[in-house]
């Protein structure tokens, strides 16, 4: 029987022998009253802003083992090996000795979700300045010791070396004395000249389990003497549960109890299986009273620009002498996208002297316990959240309304470690979707063959309605004295939501960006990877092919032409050599190619992408041959991980960019399983993905999660264009718009 270690910052912190770093800048910055004012103090970097205590992200033990916290969860980015490279770098600790916990509420600092590519630079830079702090102090502490200059030490494996060869380990440096001192908002980093740990591809740490059939996954997990639980999720959005007859499931083997609270309806069972028959009867039996609420599938762009707006200029450059000769406009959909997670979503419980713990994937441990503790009507330090990898997240899925169904199971049954997993029809049918969008452009080209006017409009829901409130809860939204959805709210710029991406990073002398938003949310939609990025990326890009081929000039020169940004153009011009991208060039019969660029919300990572894709003209098939990225990420920690994302990132927008689309009639969501809704299979994955890096010694560290999903649609709908002669621009590009397309 697997089980978690749970640890407890007391706990952690009891023991003798051990450094734990801690501060505050409370204070630290205080004048005489009659003094000059000064300007304000330099902010910590990172999360270290917030979080402004050493202790909250570096221990050293007296043994010799370095312990790193991060509030980031991990979901298949391989940051906590980033992170073990970057501490074990800064702190001159070798990488196998060090330790990294991943976000839980009773252990790691508040750093809300784990979204945006945020993980780098956000923990990643607080860890690498917290890192180095830390060894400033050591050498400091040993420079006392030795009776040296701090400037004649040196650091190397964990301890502090003197040029007479006398040596303090880290340990011993902290079993006795503890310098108790204040933080300044910054910290000496290492050259990056001198990296041996950091910049190197070393095996992420995650993956064993992961292909060894280990404990990767919350699914995976084992508790003594749990019990399992299943939902019986209404039929339907505003479903009522209007009839029961529960006493024959009661009565199933292995049943150990109902769960009823309003529409809320859960069976527990002592074995699995149980649970999963037991609720197939209970649905069978439940009887929902249903109303009709969808909008129609067929004419959703329509659907969706109907609804009430708030609008938004967002962006507006006027120059009054640059006239454009020739105009072009054009209209893109994106449909409603599950998150097509391969693990339906799981989550444990136990409630056990008035604390209820929860094991989950959500992505935010502390907005899920905020929301979890309001749902039970617990204060906040009565429910610990602990993060397990999920198979599959990419965004807000079913994770957190998974932990609420434990939780709301587990109040019932006390003492009891309570397991529930969703069934995939669930997972299809309930989870937030990525909104639906519809984005509308107008340019037109001046005498100098450059775009002299462009307009964007886009029209899309919220992209977040993660959990903070109750309301954002199924759960909660289902129990007697039901919680109301809040009110959805556009995300704020920079970095936005349905607007992410929108303000184009090219240089225009005219340039006007319209953000409609939409309050109300005809399907449940949250949070999906890239959020508006994808299709407002999407749609520039395309567009930028139709003003070039407007403008009679090649692709990717049209694009150099607009763009000032230095680091933009160098992953243009990399990726452009690499796949070896000519002007004028003709690609083989039946297939195309296309380029697209970003830099995701204009502030993260660079990505350029050049594809070739094939097109069956007899069935409409396309697929994605190859692909060739260039990305600028900053300063690179682990080149194999970046990659890894650039690949992951590629893959998957393949695959909603040709396949995925939820379905649905005027009552129920009817795409709930890989039938109904298609993803990439293994037999379309490309012949060949190449990612080249363009390393950016001593930057920042740049999010890189999420900057390939919109320049590898927009590269592979420009390449079907290519292939075929035919623009598409609804979302997804499936063989049957193709093909109506080629016989248009």
């Amino acid at each position: 029987m697997n089980v978690p270690i749970i640890l407890d910052r007391r706990r952690l912190l009891a023991g003798g022998g051990a450094f734990v770093v801690s501060f505050s800048l409370t204070g630290a910055f205080a004048q005489d009253q009659g003094a000059p004012a000064a300007s304000p103090p330099a902010k910590p970097p990172g999360s270290l802003e917030k979080s402004p205590y050493l202790d909250s992200w570096i221990r050293i033990e007296a043994e010799g083992g370095t312990t790193v916290f991060t509030g980031k969860a991990e979901l298949g980015q391989g940051f906590k090996t980033a992170f073990q490279q970057i501490a074990a770098e800064e702190l001159d600790v070798p990488f196998a000795s060090l330790k990294v916990v991943t976000a839980d509420t009773k252990l790691t600092a508040n750093e809300g979700y784990t979204s945006g590519s945020h993980s780098m630079q956000d923990s990643g830079t607080a860890i690498q300045y917290a890192a180095a702090q830390a060894r400033a102090l050591l050498v400091a502490e040993a420079a006392k010791r030795l009776e040296l200059p701090a400037e004649n030490l040196r650091t190397e494996n964990a301890a502090v070396m003197a040029p007479d060869g006398r040596r303090l380990t880290y340990g011993e440096l902290v079993a006795t004395d503890f310098l108790h001192v204040r933080a300044e908002p910054s910290a000496k980093l290492k050259d990056p000249s001198t990296f041996t740990v950091m910049g190197q591809p070393i095996p992420r740490v995650d993956i064993p389990a992961k292909v060894t059939g280990g404990i990767a996954y919350v699914q995976d997990l084992r508790l003594p003497d749990m019990v399992h639980a299943r939902v019986v999720r209404p039929p339907s959005y505003g479903a009522q549960l209007i009839e029961l007859d529960a006493a024959p499931i009661e009565k199933l083997p292995g049943v150990v109890k109902l769960v009823r609270d309003g529409n809320f309806l859960a069976v527990v069972a002592k074995k699995e299986f149980q649970a999963v028959k037991a609720m197939r009867a209970l649905s069978a039996a439940a009887k929902w009273k249903e109303t009709a609420q969808l909008p129609k599938q067929d004419d959703l762009s329509a659907a969706i620009m109907a609804l009430p707006s708030e609008d938004f200029a967002i962006f507006e450059r006027n120059d009054p002498s640059a006239i454009g000769q020739t105009s072009i406009e054009a209209t893109y959909t994106r449909p409603y996208q599950s998150h097509g997670s391969i693990g339906p979503s799981c989550a444990f419980a136990q409630f056990a002297d008035g604390v209820m713990t929860v094991w989950s994937h959500t992505q935010g441990v502390y907005p899920d316990r905020q929301a979890i503790a309001e749902m039970l009507g617990l204060p906040p330090t009565s429910v610990r959240l602990i993060h397990v990898e999920g198979s599959g997240c990419y965004g807000h899925n079913g994770a957190d309304d998974a932990a609420a169904d434990a939780a709301l199971i587990a109040r019932a049954l006390p003492g009891a470690p309570v397991r529930v997993q969703w069934m995939r029809e669930q997972e299809h049918g309930w989870e937030p979707f990525g909104p639906a969008m519809v984005t509308k452009l107008k340019a037109s080209i001046g005498a100098d063959g450059k775009i002299a006017d462009w307009n964007f409009a886009v029209w899309s829901n919220t992209h977040s309605m993660r959990p903070g409130g109750a309301g954002c809860l199924l759960a909660a939204q289902h129990m007697e004295n039901r919680f109301a959805v809040p009110p959805a709210k556009p995300l704020p710029l920079p970095e936005g939501g349905g607007d992410r991406n929108a303000i184009p990073i090219y240089t225009f002398p005219n340039a006007h960006v319209m953000h409609h938003f939409l309050p109300d949310m005809p399907v449940r939609i949250s949070a999906m990877r890239a959020l508006g990025a994808y299709h407002n990326v999407f749609s520039i890009e395309s567009f930028m092919d139709e003003l070039a081929d407007l403008a009679g000039t090649d692709p990717v020169e049209f694009r150099l032409k607009h763009l000032d940004d230095r680091r933009g153009r160098d992953v243009i011009e990399k990726a452009a050599e690499r796949f070896g991208w000519r002007a004028g060039q003709q690609a083989p019969a039946d297939r195309g190619y296309g380029f697209a660029f970003a830099r995701y919300k204009n502030l993260a990572a660079y990505c350029a992408i050049a594809s070739e894709a094939e097109v069956n003209r007899e069935t409409g098939r396309a697929r994605l041959v190859r692909a060739v990225a260039a990305v600028d990420s900053g300063q690179v920690v682990n080149p194999d991980a970046l990659i890894n994302q650039i690949e992951g990132a590629i893959v998957q927008s393949s695959s909603w960019t040709l396949y995925e689309r939820v379905s649905f009639d005027d009552r129920r969501i009817t795409s709930i399983d890989w039938q109904t809704y298609p993803i990439l299979r293994f037999d379309a994955v490309p012949e060949n993905i190449e990612v080249h890096i363009v390393n950016r010694p001593g930057k920042p560290f740049l999010g890189s999660g999420e900057t390939g999903q919109g320049p590898a649609a927009a590269s592979l709908a420009n390449a079907i264009a290519n292939a075929t002669g035919k623009r598409l621009r609804d979302l997804p590009l499936t063989r049957r718009r193709i093909k109506d397309a080629i016989d248009a």
